[in-house]
């Protein structure tokens, strides 16, 4: 099974998901370095391998090469021999292909076959002994006598703010971050960036598990940390702090540290002489303390050895992830949630040795744990590099929520490394609770829209601004460039609400492309309003497969009420685009008769979200309301003005109600919704765009927070013209739009404010059952 992209990955997640696989699969393996004999050799003790019989992307491949060769794009499964030909059938339905390549034998041998011969007949034994036993002699040296955690005397604020903020290991990587989807499976509890400004970054990834049906509280929490200043001045301490820091992270979180398991990631310089080996080993060392003090486990990592090239070397290199599982009513964000709050640091402190004192760091983290439970924690934070005074900024930022700070700590103090430290923000009242016991200070209050600290006063836009700088040139997260913007007048017009023939359970079809990734989360979404909804998956390995999804979407279409297009990349967004592989098939005259049919005689609706969306503008559905040629002066999606992919929540106001599909709304209306795209931008010529909005089909637009449309980012994200972000077909029973409004759910996105739902699928519903 190739899994050399994205869209095939998705689909073996899709045909792993399905029980009636899954339960057919003895054991697993995904093909990595080493190729077919590691990822099929780790399967069975006893193992007949057919070369000739494993696909190939390269013709010429001898049985060395074949046997050998990294291939990070497949899966290996072993299922019983009665059940191949059934496990064959369901990953063709998944559109994915399935080679039987080996069989499992009684004999403790390794045999691999190539054109008739056998060129490899090992025993188990022999691979079990994991070749010739090596040893190394190891030297750790002792930390420079300059200690890491002396920090540098601060005699000017302001700069030291400013160069603070400014370090890479500080600064803002939101325009790296939203390269990547962040709210796919509709799970996300908590985004990357938060607060109402989304500018406040997290301290770890927070996800409820995936459920196909029902809801669920219960999430995943996973965090990470590594300091590579400290690394550098000691392995030792590098590897320790990176267990601490990452449990201190899950802490923060609000999750219970205790249920937590490490991962660890390592990665150091080539390894020769005894001083070369000697700083795994130290890294390795510091991290077991920790975990010894601490009682966690490590269930499993991956290092590397290779991180030199001529004179330059990484730094020691040990990465701690940490993963537990948690309640999403519990969990906490970072960014400050008001003004007059009591801010509080809990520090663990350090002794002569920098070692930090592990009873105290216990007690700090199930007191926040439990506060967590309580509700008690308006914000938390572990306290990361750059101190206490890039925690404050940064937490800030997401609400433009600024800072009074006392003189409980010298200037020099609040710059200084605090790893297993946390920032905290409570109310008067418990602060001043918490300050009774050891370690536990008042330090300040959250208060207008700066931050004071020994009489310098630093405004939020600033620092900002400053933490933004370094990476803005390689990883924007504006642009310039403004959009078109024409007058568009509010429509509240909504003649038509309900379908001649009311239906007691609406029927809705969803065709899955390669590449299509939401399909899930909009039956979900559709099912949840009361739909009855099948997806109809494009199989396209052969032509006879293409032929009969073509002949089952027609079926479908012919007797469904509801057309949903899902998002995603179809056909990984080639050839020349996004949605040219849905439009292209839905120009087969079957299709196109039984979409027309659908809309003329049955009063049918069609709705494209995102990459939905795309097809629905390439095949003329919008904006004239049927499949038609389209002429050069027609709407397009186009990319983003930014040149990347975009992942993050945006404000859209409702514009126009001439819609089934909005009839719950009203014009003026504000929602905050996911968008996740690169080729969002709409364009069309002023004439074109003058004549939707006079018609009624501009359904939405882009907007600030107070309802005003912008030629430019962020209140535009892709650069659409006049800001549109949805539109409709003259009669409005077709609707499209970027946004994600399927992507909505209990407890997603809790730092972020705004209206998160839209009520488009259940008005969908509703029109045909007539509630």
């Amino acid at each position: 099974m190739q899994k050399g992209n994205a869209p095939t990955e998705r689909k073996l997640q899709c045909l792993f998901r399905r029980p009636e696989a899954s339960r057919l699969i003895r054991r697993c393996n995904d093909f990595g370095a080493g190729g077919v004999a590691v990822a099929v050799g780790e399967l069975a003790d006893g193992l007949t391998i057919n070369l000739d019989a494993v696909p190939k992307k390269y013709e010429g491949l001898d049985g060395t090469e074949l046997a050998l060769s990294e291939s990070q794009e497949r899966m290996a499964v072993v299922v019983a021999a009665d059940d191949a030909d059934e496990f064959c059938r369901y990953a063709d339905e998944e559109n994915l292909e399935a080679t039987p390549i080996a069989v499992v034998t009684k004999e403790r041998r390794l045999m691999m076959q190539w054109r008739g011969e056998t060129i490899v007949n090992l025993e188990r034994s022999f691979l079990d002994t994991n070749g010739a036993s090596r040893a190394s002699a190891a030297v750790i040296t002792a930390p420079a006598e300059e200690n890491y955690f002396t920090p540098q005397p601060v005699t000017d604020v302001r700069a030291a703010w400013a160069q603070t903020l400014g370090d890479l290991n500080v600064a803002s990587q939101r325009g790296l971050g939203e390269r990547f989807d962040g709210t796919i499976g509709a799970g996300t509890v908590l985004m990357p960036y938060g607060g109402a400004r989304m500018c406040t970054p997290v301290d770890g990834m927070v996800a409820k598990i995936p459920l196909r049906h029902g809801e669920t509280s219960t999430v995943s929490i996973m965090t990470h940390a590594f300091d590579p200043y400290l690394a550098s001045w000691s392995p030792f301490h590098g590897g320790l702090f990176a267990v601490l820091q990452s449990l201190a992270k899950i802490a923060a979180l609000g999750g219970n540290w205790k249920r937590a398991y490490l991962s660890l990631q390592e990665y150091f310089e080539k390894l020769g002489d005894t001083a070369s080996w000697g700083k795994p080993v130290a890294a390795l060392l510091g991290a077991f303390v920790a975990q010894s003090e601490l009682e966690v486990g490590a269930i499993g990592g991956k290092d590397s050895m290779s991180g030199s090239f001529l004179d330059l070397h990484v730094p020691p290199t040990l990465i701690s992830f940490a993963v537990a599982p948690g309640d999403a009513t519990h969990i906490v964000s970072p960014e400050w949630k008001g003004r007059d709050h009591a801010l509080v640091l809990l520090e663990t402190p350090l002794d002569e040795y920098a070692m930090p004192d592990f009873e105290v760091f216990i007690d700090h983290a199930d007191r926040l744990f439990a506060a967590a439970e309580k509700g008690l924690l308006k914000s938390a934070q572990a306290i990361d590099a750059g101190g206490l005074a890039a925690a404050c900024a940064k937490a800030a930022f997401g609400n433009h929520i600024g800072a009074r700070l006392s003189d409980a700590l010298t200037p020099t103090e609040w710059f200084a490394a605090r790893p297993g430290s946390w920032l905290v923000e409570l109310d008067r009242e418990v602060a001043e609770q918490w300050a009774l016991d050891e370690h536990i200070t008042i330090i300040g209050a959250t208060a207008g829209d700066s931050i004071s600290l020994a009489g310098v006063t630093l405004p939020l836009d600033a620092l900002q601004a400053r933490w933004e700088e370094p990476l803005e040139k390689v990883f924007p997260t504006k642009t310039l460039q403004p959009a078109p913007l024409y007058p568009v007048s509010p429509v509240a017009d909504n003649p038509t609400r309900r379908a001649r023939t009311t239906i007691g359970t609406p029927q809705v079809v969803i065709p899955v492309m390669p590449g299509t990734n939401c399909e899930v989360d909009t039956a979900r979404a559709f099912e949840n309003a009361g739909a009855d909804v099948s997806t109809v998956v494009v199989r396209n390995l052969t032509p006879q497969a293409l032929n009969e999804s073509v002949e089952a979407l027609v079926k479908a279409v012919e007797t469904t009420q509801i057309l949903a297009f899902p998002g995603g990349f179809s056909a990984g967004d080639e050839p020349d685009g996004s949605g040219k592989f849905i439009a292209a098939l839905f120009r087969h005259p079957a299709l196109t008769e039984a979409v027309n049919d659908l809309l003329t005689h049955r009063d049918g609706l069609i709705l494209g979200i995102c990459n939905g969306f795309q097809a629905l503008i390439k095949l003329g559905l919008l904006p004239y309301g049927e499949i038609r040629e389209l002429a050069p002066s027609a709407p397009t999606l186009t990319y983003n003005t930014i040149g990347r992919h975009i992942s993050h929540y945006a404000m859209t106001k409702i514009v126009s109600t001439k819609s089934p599909w909005l009839m719950y709304f009203e014009p003026g209306e504000l929602h905050r919704i996911p968008f996740s795209h690169g080729e969002g931008r709409l364009y069309a010529a002023p004439d074109v765009v003058q004549a939707l909005a006079a018609n009624g089909q501009i359904a939405t637009q882009y907007c600030d927070e107070w309802g005003s449309v912008h030629e430019t980012m962020p209140a535009n994200p892709n650069g659409s013209v006049a800001a549109i972000e949805g539109l409709l077909s003259p009669n409005g029973r077709i609707l499209g739009k970027m946004g994600h409004s399927e992507r909505y759910g209990p407890y997603v996105a809790k730092n972020i404010i705004g209206q998160k739902k839209q009520k488009i699928f259940q008005a969908g519903v509703d029109y045909f059952t007539g509630r």
